[in-house]
């Protein structure tokens, strides 16, 4: 009998899901995606209006295969009398989980999560994940710093980077990043730009997309160690030879209660505690001993996310509109980033920008209230960074403190002054987490 399934996503871990797990797999039939996250944040990207091509998903499904909003679930599983919802996105609460759960249930259908033996594709060259426990962990600093060392040890290295592919589907199926050219050439939103940006700025390779077998295919040729550079907090798309898992002494407790950040630690073969230097030591110790309580045998390295600004002297005493990351602000539900850490050190006041947001900004405060006085820096279309672009310059300040991981005055027209903020990976113990590598790396 074949089983009917929905397949709950946000652009990423859904499509992966489907193609390791149901392309050509004759038990299953897959009725509908449905797309949450992207559709909340910005109607216009269109994502709940777009289906996954039959190019792409095989040849069981000739008409490809129709992507709703997450809204519309019962009414699917209803519909299709579906018999089997897999959850297939990442970086939410326990709590969110069961709702989720309890939702799929009380429509009669099975709830389901697939694990990494039915998702994780098994490399042919050493590969280390570097993963966490929520997003905005500093997972990709550690990345970035990883890569650098890695490289003056002689090695090639590449990226493999977990997806977002808002855009065409068929064209992103493997996408190879070397330049800021080829970000144009893929069309690439804010926050595809913030996760690959920063890697190439570090002289790295960054391949992404919709089909990861094609993926580690194309990568492994130019590689003697690939990367993955995890997204969110989810677990990876490959078998690691390290699974390295980044923690966040700022958010005690998180590790043990997101999915699937405690997958992550309880699978790590290294966990890192980052942020150590501004963070409390009660915090810091805390999360250990967490870690310790679900993954004894787990390697715990602590470390240092530098912080910096460009002319941070003039940030005393003046007016600031911070802007931070979008994701670790909204769905990451952090109440500060970088550039407020750096505000607050140099004694600048912190504009509010709410009674100046536009359009879907607007929205944003409302999906996110905990935001209070930070920019989150949103931007899955062209229409929402006009909306962006429009907040940013209708708040009135003496300087806009910028804590994006890519520079948005390559693509804004900000009206005041604008100073970055940047975050950078740093040893405590030098030479302790390659020493962990040993035996990897070839």
């Amino acid at each position: 009998m074949i089983r009917k399934a929905i397949i709950m996503g946000a652009a990423g871990r859904d499509f992966h899901n489907f193609n390791t797990f149901f392309r050509e797999n004759p038990q299953y039939k897959v009725v509908a995606f449905t797309a949450a996250q992207i559709s909340e944040l910005d109607t216009t990207a269109g994502v709940e209006k777009r289906v996954y091509p039959a190019e792409l998903a095989g040849s069981m499904y000739p008409e490809g295969i129709r992507i709703y909003p997450e809204a519309m679930l019962e009414e699917l599983i209803k519909k299709h009398d579906a018999d089997e919802v897999f959850f297939s996105y990442s970086d939410v609460s326990a709590k969110y989980l069961h709702d989720e759960a309890a939702r799929v249930q009380a429509a009669g259908a099975t709830f389901v999560l697939l694990g990494p033996k039915d998702t994780m594709i098994q490399p042919k060259k050493p590969l280390i994940s570097i993963c966490a426990s929520r997003t905005g962990s500093g997972k990709s600093p550690t990345s970035r710093w990883l890569v650098r060392t890695l490289k003056q040890l002689g090695y090639r290295v590449v990226v493999i980077r977990h997806p977002m592919p808002y855009g065409d589907l068929i064209k992103q199926r493997v996408q190879r990043f070397e330049s800021y050219e080829d970000l144009d050439k893929h069309d690439c939103t804010v926050e595809e730009r913030e996760d690959y940006e920063p890697h190439i700025d570090n002289g790295a390779i960054v391949y992404s997309g919709v089909d990861y077998q094609d993926i580690i295919d194309a990568a492994e040729k130019e590689a003697d160690i690939v990367v993955w550079d995890g997204g969110n907090n989810d677990f990876p798309f490959y078998v690691p030879s390290k699974h390295i898992v980044i923690v966040d002494p700022h958010r005690v407790g998180h590790e043990l209660s997101y999915y699937p950040g405690e997958t992550n630690v309880r699978m790590a073969d290294i966990v890192i505690v980052g942020k150590v230097n501004t963070a409390k030591p009660e915090d810091v110790k805390q999360v250990k001993e967490n870690v310790r309580r679900i993954n004894p045998n787990a390697k715990i390295i602590d470390a240092n996310i530098v912080i910096s600004a460009e002319d941070e002297d003039k940030l005393t005493g003046k007016r600031v509109l911070v802007i931070e990351d979008g994701p670790t602000l909204t769905h990451g539900e952090m109440k500060y980033g970088a550039a407020t850490i750096k505000a607050k050190e140099k004694n600048a006041v912190i504009v509010d920008p709410r009674p100046y947001a536009k359009g879907t900004i607007k929205e944003v405060y409302d999906l996110w209230p905990h935001l209070g006085e930070l920019l989150p820096a949103v931007g899955y279309s062209e229409h929402q960074m006009k909306e962006l672009e429009d907040s940013i310059n209708a708040v009135p300040c003496d300087i806009v403190l910028m804590g994006t991981p890519t520079d948005l005055r390559r693509y804004l027209k900000v009206d005041k002054p604008v100073l970055r903020v940047t975050y950078d990976y740093k040893e405590i113990e030098p030479g302790q987490l390659v020493a962990e590598l040993e035996g990897v790396l070839p």
